[in-house]
């Protein structure tokens, strides 16, 4: 069974960093190494936002309020994905929850970590 696990988040004063992990487990790493992984966030009362993206070709993408930022960080080897988080500000407030979806020619699955808490404020 396919599980993904986060870890990184914490509190941080503005301007500060952190760097989220998402290690998966349970999937045969030919699968791991092309899905297309995202990172969203979704902080109390809002709607889960995307935050960035990774393809299987390591494309990378981010969201306009976080560009410049963030960073998107792949480990094949370890089957780990990281979200690099530069000059935090107290919008960055947040759950953040991996997904990592195959591709083909696997399955068509989808996967999510459980999420992690980021705090920013002073």
């Amino acid at each position: 069974q396919v599980r993904l696990v986060e870890s990184g988040g914490g509190s941080v004063q503005p301007g500060g960093s952190l760097r989220l992990s998402c290690k998966a487990s349970g999937m045969i790493t030919s699968v791991w190494n092309i899905c297309n992984i995202e990172w969203y966030r979704q902080s109390p009362g809002e709607e889960r936002e995307l935050v960035a993206t990774m393809s299987r070709g390591d494309n990378t993408d981010y969201a306009d309020s976080v560009k410049g930022r963030f960073t998107i960080i792949r480990d094949n080897a370890r089957k780990t994905v990281f979200l690099q988080m530069n000059s935090l500000k107290p919008e960055d407030t947040a759950v953040y929850y991996c997904h990592v979806i195959q591709t083909p020619p696997y399955a068509s699955r989808d996967y999510w970590g459980q999420g992690t808490q980021v705090t920013v404020s002073s």
